[in-house]
């Protein structure tokens, strides 16, 4: 079993006070992948995937979330409280459920080959 101790440092240098441990089974993958969005900053977002479970940590106005994989149709789609972050080969969506009629988001994976 291995064990994800969720710090500070994993959480974009987020101040707590107390530590989160996940104890997986199996293979874990971790990945963190920057964003370009329509925002004047890169968003970065940290993976963990560890089968069956599916996680995203990203900032979304000032606050650090963590996001789980519901169904989607294709791509993956992950849900914290009212957000929903998409991802669909190198484009991604980030939007707010509560405002309908608010167009998501949109961002493209910053690629580091030249």
């Amino acid at each position: 079993m291995e064990a994800l101790p969720l710090a500070a440092a994993m959480l974009g240098g987020l101040d707590v006070s107390s530590a989160v441990i996940l104890n997986f089974t199996g293979n874990v993958e971790q990945k963190v992948v920057q964003y370009n969005c329509e925002q004047p900053e890169p968003l970065t977002v940290r993976y963990v995937n560890a089968a069956p479970n599916y996680l995203a940590f990203l900032t979304v106005e000032g606050r650090t979330l963590v996001f789980v994989t519901v169904l989607s149709a294709s791509g993956a789609k992950y849900a914290a409280g009212e957000y929903e972050w998409w991802t669909k080969g190198s484009e991604a969506t980030l939007a707010n459920l509560t405002t309908p009629d608010a167009a998501p988001i949109a961002c493209t994976e910053i690629s580091e080959t030249p």
